[in-house]
């Protein structure tokens, strides 16, 4: 759902598939997650499907759709 309504906004992503890169899985235990989706913006990281943490995170950016 979070790469729909990336997408949707046009807003470009990187996406790292844990289930196939070793690394990736890695950094996201590293962090001290064991669930996805993981989202990082800037320096916050949205954990779950959230729109409006999402937003937010955008925003603070200074990234609008």
């Amino acid at each position: 759902m979070v790469k729909v309504y990336l997408s949707r906004k046009d807003i470009p992503f990187t996406e790292l598939n844990v289930s196939l890169d070793r690394d990736a899985l890695k950094n996201l235990v590293t962090m001290g997650y064991r669930t996805t989706p993981v989202t990082i913006i800037g320096d916050e990281k949205v954990v779950g499907y959230s729109p409006s943490k999402l937003e937010a995170a955008l925003q603070s950016e200074g990234i609008t759709a």
